[in-house]
C-alpha cells in the first residue's frame, strides 16, 4: 500500500499545473470469461488517451496507474520507454507542452477485493459479473488517469465484452453494440459532463435489467425525461422488487427537483445491485451501484425497506452534492457525505411512506456518530486529510452521521428556507466545479443573514460531543422556579458550542396513564449554563427531556427524577421520537459507564417487547448484545445470557404472528441462545419439529439459526454442506463460510486464520464472512492464542494487502473479546514499538484499544453497582 499513496501536497501541485480537457478510455473485458490464463492475475486491456494543458511548459508531473504491465506510453507523439517511466503505481511525464496528449496502453488486473474492476463468478450458474468501485482512488486500477477529485474532465468510455452481456457506464449508450469478432461486441457511451475520476464506472455482465422512465414538466415549458434502469444478478431476479426501487427513485427525483431548482444533469439513472460490494452504495452519476444485499432473499422487517430507501435517496442527493459540485480535496469530504446523509433522511421523511425516518436517524445514525466522536481518532467534520490512506479512513461516523446531525442543527439555526436557498445558489454558482468549506458558508451567509464563521468554528472545525443535562428547582407548590441546561465537554475536546434545543416536560395524568408532553420551549444553549425562562412556573414534570425533537447533536443526560421515571415507565412515553431519544440517552449512559450494563438489559427485557417502532427494536437488540458481550461484569455474563435468551424467546412467542417484531425477536433469540433448551428450540424450528405460530423459517433465517448452532458445535461440516446444497448460491456460500468458521474447534480457527491472514485466495466477501464467523463471543478461551499472533501479523498484512482487505483484517481480528488489561498492555506495547507504522494502521489499532478500555470501564461500573446492591 505505501507506494500507492498520494499526498495532498502532491495533488495541489498537480492541480496547479494541469487542466484536463478529456479522457477516451477503451476497455477490453473479453478476458473476464473462460479459464484463468495461468500464473499471475487475470488481466484486461485498458487503453487511455488523456488531453490536458500545462500551465508551465517544460514542467514534469505524473499520471496514476496500478497495473501489472504497461505495453506502451506515448506523450505528444513521443513513445516513452514504459519500463523507465512506469514504476507500478505512477507514469512519469517530463517536458510537458502547453497542450498535451497522453496515451497509455496497459494490462490491468481484475480485482477480488471490491476495488477497481471487481470480477465475480456466480457459483449458481457459472456466469461472470463485473463492476467498478473507485472511491477514493481506485480508478487507476482500471485506466491511467490523474486520480484526484479537483481534476475533473469529460469521459468517453468504449467497452468490448461478450455480446450477450449488458454493459453500462455513466453516459447513455450511443447506438447499438457493434459486433467485434466471435461472440463479442463493442459498446460506446456518450461523453460525460466534467466529473471526477472516482465516480466514473463500468458495470458489465449478464445482469437482469428492468427499465422504467421518470417524466416531469419543467417550469419554463418542456419535459424532463429520465430513463431509469434497475439491475441485479440473474440468480437474484426472482427476489428483485424493482417496482419498489423505482417508486422510491421517482419520489426522490420529485423531491429534489422541487427543492433544488436544478434539473437532474446526468441523463439516465441506472441503479445496479452488485455482488461482493464493500460499501452500501456509490454515487456514480447515471449509474449508481449498491450492495446486492439490498435485494432481499427472504422476509425482512420494514426497517430494512426503510434503510434501502434511505440509501437510494442518499446516493441520489449526491448527484448534486458531490457529482455536480465536488470537494476540492478529501479534507472537505463532508461537503458531499454529510449533505447526502442529511438529505437522505430529509427527503425520505417528506417524500416517501417512511415518515418516521427521523427516529431511525436519531437512534441509528447518531449512535454511529457518538461512538466515532469519542474515539481517540475523532476529528473535526472538516478534517485534516494528508493523503489517500487518511481519506479512506475518514468515511466514518463523523463525516457521515455527525455531519448530517450538525446540518440538521443548522436547519434549526438558519431556518429551512434559508438552508435550501443556500443549496440552490451553491449548485448554480459552482456547477461542474470544485469547492471548499468557505464556498458553502458564503451562500448560507447570503441567504440567512447570519455570521456562519462562528458557527463553522464551533461545529465544523472542532471535535467532540457535548453533554446537556437539565437542572430544575421547584417551589413548595411543586412549580418550576428555575430550569437550566448545563453543558459539558470532554476534557480532550473542551469546546462548548451553541445549541438550538427544545426542552420538553412530560408527566402522566393518572397513575397508569401515558407519559405525555405538556410543555415545550426552544432555547439557544450557550456556555456552561443556560436558563430556560419560558418554562418557569410550569408544574413539576416526571420527565425532563433535553433535545426534545432531536434538533441538535449532543449526548442527552437526565436528572435523577427523570431517570427514575424512565426506569419505571419508559414504555409510557407515547411519542415515538421522544421514546427513541430516551433509549439512545440510556445507551449512552451505559457506554459511558454511568449506568450498569445489566440495568440497561433489564430495561430492554421489561420494555423492549412493547416498543412499537421496529427500527428501534432492532437497535435495542444490537445494543443489548453489545452490552452482554462487552459491558456486563464477566462473572455475570452467564446469568445475563440466560436472562436475555429467555426474555427473547418470551417476546418471540408473544409477538404478532408473521409480523416484523416476531422476525426481529427470532433473530435476536438466535444471537443470544444460551443453554441446551434454547439450542433445542432453534434446532426444532430449523428442522420443523418445533413451531411458533406465524414464524416462517425461510432460507435466510435458516442460516441465522445454523450459525448459532455451529458456534456451539451442533452443526458440523456435513450439515453445513447439506444446507449449501439446498441454497447453492453466492449468498448461500457466504453463509456457509461464516458458519464453518464459527465452529468451536482449534483446527477450524487455525484454518480460518490462515485463509484470511496468510493467504489472499478469498474474495473480499469471503474474507468478511470468515472473520465474522471466527470471532464468536462464546469462544474467548479458544481465541486467546490469536491475540499475540494478531500483533505479529498486522504490519505485514497492511503492507501486502489492499487497503480494503487490510482494514477488514485489522479491525475484524483485533482481540476485542479478550477484554482484559493484558490486551491493553499488548496494544500499548505494539503502538510504542511501531511509532513509524502507517498512520492509518495506527489509527485502527488505537480505535480498537479504546473500545476495550471503554468495555473495561463499563464492566467495573456494572460490578461495582452489583456489589453495592448486595
Amino acid at each position: 500500500m505505501p507506494g500507492e499513496n498520494l499526498t495532498r501536497d502532491e495533488a495541489r501541485e498537480r492541480a496547479r499545473l494541469l487542466t484536463v480537457d478529456g479522457y477516451d478510455v477503451a476497455l477490453d473485458l473479453r478476458s473476464a470469461v473462460g479459464p484463468h490464463p495461468g500464473d499471475g492475475p487475470r488481466t484486461f486491456r485498458s487503453t487511455t488517451t488523456i488531453r490536458f494543458r500545462c500551465a508551465e511548459p517544460g514542467a514534469s508531473t505524473f499520471a496514476d496507474l496500478l497495473a501489472p504491465a504497461v505495453a506502451s506510453v506515448t506523450l505528444n507523439g513521443r513513445e516513452l520507454n514504459a519500463d523507465e517511466v512506469f514504476d507500478g503505481t505512477r507514469v512519469a511525464l517530463d517536458s510537458l507542452e502547453a497542450e498535451n496528449t497522453l496515451t497509455v496502453d496497459a494490462w490491468c488486473a481484475y480485482s477480488r477485493t471490491g476495488e477497481g474492476m471487481h470480477h465475480f463468478v456466480d457459483p449458481e450458474d457459472g456466469e461472470t459479473y463485473l463492476y467498478t468501485q473507485y472511491e477514493p482512488a481506485d480508478a487507476r486500477r482500471v485506466f491511467a488517469n490523474f486520480e484526484q477529485p479537483d481534476l475533473k474532465a469529460p469521459f468517453a468510455f468504449t467497452v468490448t465484452a461478450p455480446a450477450r452481456w449488458t454493459v453500462l457506464s455513466n453516459g447513455a449508450r450511443t447506438g447499438e453494440p457493434e459486433p467485434a469478432g466471435e461472440d463479442a461486441a463493442v459498446w460506446r457511451f456518450e461523453v460525460t459532463k466534467p466529473i471526477s475520476t472516482y465516480i466514473t464506472t463500468v458495470v458489465a455482465g449478464p445482469y437482469h435489467h428492468v427499465t422504467d422512465v421518470y417524466r416531469r414538466e419543467l417550469p419554463g415549458g418542456g419535459e424532463l425525461v429520465i430513463p431509469l434502469g434497475a439491475l441485479c444478478r440473474r440468480g437474484l431476479a426472482r427476489h428483485f422488487d424493482a417496482e419498489n426501487v423505482f417508486e422510491v427513485t421517482k419520489q426522490g427525483l420529485d423531491f429534489f427537483h422541487d427543492h433544488f431548482d436544478y434539473p437532474y444533469p446526468f441523463g439516465k439513472y441506472d441503479q445496479a445491485f452488485v455482488p461482493e460490494y464493500n460499501l452500501g452504495a456509490m454515487e456514480n452519476p447515471g449509474c449508481v451501484t449498491f450492495r446486492e444485499e439490498f435485494v432481499f432473499r427472504g422476509k425482512v422487517t420494514d426497517a430494512s425497506y426503510e434503510g434501502r430507501a434511505n440509501v437510494i435517496l442518499h446516493e441520489m442527493a449526491h448527484m448534486w452534492f458531490g457529482d455536480l459540485v465536488t470537494m476540492e480535496w478529501w479534507d472537505d469530504l463532508w461537503l458531499k457525505e454529510s449533505f447526502a446523509d442529511f438529505m437522505g433522511s430529509f427527503s425520505m421523511v417528506e417524500a416517501t411512506r417512511f415518515t418516521d425516518g427521523w427516529i431511525t436517524f436519531a437512534n441509528r445514525r447518531k449512535s454511529w456518530a457518538y461512538r466515532a466522536d469519542q474515539l481517540p481518532s475523532t476529528h473535526p467534520i472538516t478534517a485534516d486529510i494528508r493523503d489517500l490512506e487518511d481519506a479512506k479512513l475518514n468515511f466514518d461516523g463523523i463525516t457521515y452521521a455527525k455531519g448530517a446531525s450538525v446540518l440538521k442543527q443548522l436547519v434549526a439555526y438558519v431556518g429551512r428556507d434559508a438552508f435550501l436557498e443556500g443549496a440552490r445558489r451553491y449548485f448554480k454558482r459552482h456547477e461542474w466545479g470544485n469547492t471548499r468549506l468557505e464556498h458553502l458558508l458564503s451562500v448560507l451567509e447570503e441567504t440567512s443573514g447570519r455570521d456562519m464563521g462562528e458557527w463553522a468554528r464551533a461545529w465544523l472545525q472542532t471535535a467532540g460531543v457535548n453533554s446537556l443535562t437539565p437542572q430544575a428547582v421547584y417551589d413548595s407548590a411543586g412549580r418550576i422556579t428555575e430550569l437550566a441546561v448545563v453543558q459539558e465537554a470532554a476534557g480532550e475536546h473542551p469546546v462548548l458550542r451553541p445549541h438550538r434545543v427544545a426542552v420538553g416536560l412530560y408527566r402522566r395524568q393518572s397513575a397508569g396513564g401515558a407519559l405525555e408532553r405538556y410543555a415545550r420551549a426552544e432555547v439557544d444553549v450557550t456556555g456552561v449554563r443556560t436558563v430556560v425562562e419560558e418554562l418557569t412556573g410550569a408544574e413539576r414534570p416526571e420527565l425532563i427531556l433535553v433535545n426534545d425533537d432531536d434538533l441538535t447533536y449532543c449526548k442527552v443526560r437526565f436528572d435523577e427524577a427523570s431517570l427514575d421515571t424512565l426506569r419505571s415507565h419508559l414504555d409510557s412515553v407515547t411519542d415515538n421520537l421522544a421514546r427513541a431519544l430516551c433509549w439512545s440517552a440510556l445507551w449512552n449512559l451505559t457506554r459511558d459507564a454511568l449506568m450498569p450494563a445489566r440495568d440497561f438489559l433489564d430495561l430492554v427485557l421489561r420494555f423492549g417487547g412493547r416498543e412499537s417502532d421496529i427500527g428501534v427494536v432492532q437497535m435495542l437488540h444490537a445494543w443489548a448484545h453489545t452490552a452482554l458481550v462487552h459491558y456486563v461484569a464477566p462473572e455475570w455474563r452467564e446469568e445475563g445470557a440466560r436472562l436475555l435468551a429467555h426474555g427473547a424467546l418470551r417476546h418471540l412467542r408473544q409477538a404478532e404472528p408473521g409480523g416484523d417484531h416476531q422476525l426481529a425477536w427470532a433473530r435476536f433469540f438466535a444471537a443470544v441462545a444460551h443453554d441446551e433448551h434454547d439450542l433445542r428450540m432453534l434446532d426444532g424450528l430449523l428442522e420443523g419439529t418445533a413451531r411458533i405460530d406465524g414464524l416462517e423459517v425461510d432460507q435466510e433465517l435458516r442460516w441465522t439459526f445454523l450459525e448459532a448452532l455451529a458456534s456451539r458445535g451442533l452443526a458440523d461440516e456435513g450439515r453445513l454442506a447439506a444446507e449449501l446444497a439446498r441454497d447453492d448460491t453466492a449468498s448461500g456460500k457466504r453463509h456457509q463460510v461464516r458458519c464453518l468458521a464459527a465452529r468451536p474447534s482449534a483446527e477450524v480457527k487455525a484454518r480460518a486464520w490462515t485463509d484470511v491472514v496468510d493467504s489472499d485466495r478469498l474474495s473480499n466477501a469471503l474474507v468478511e464472512a470468515t472473520i465474522s464467523g471466527f470471532d464468536q463471543p462464546g469462544q474467548r478461551e479458544l481465541l486467546a492464542p490469536y491475540a499475540p499472533r494478531y500483533f505479529e501479523a498486522i504490519e505485514r498484512v497492511w503492507a501486502e494487502r489492499s487497503i480494503e482487505i487490510g482494514m477488514s483484517v485489522v479491525r475484524g481480528l483485533f482481540p476485542a473479546l479478550q477484554d482484559n488489561r493484558a490486551v491493553l498492555a499488548d496494544t500499548d506495547a505494539w503502538l510504542a514499538a511501531h511509532e513509524d507504522a502507517a498512520p492509518a494502521l495506527r489509527r485502527l489499532v488505537l480505535e480498537a484499544r479504546d473500545d476495550v478500555a471503554r468495555a473495561l470501564r463499563a464492566q467495573r461500573c456494572d460490578a461495582a453497582a452489583h456489589a453495592a446492591a448486595s
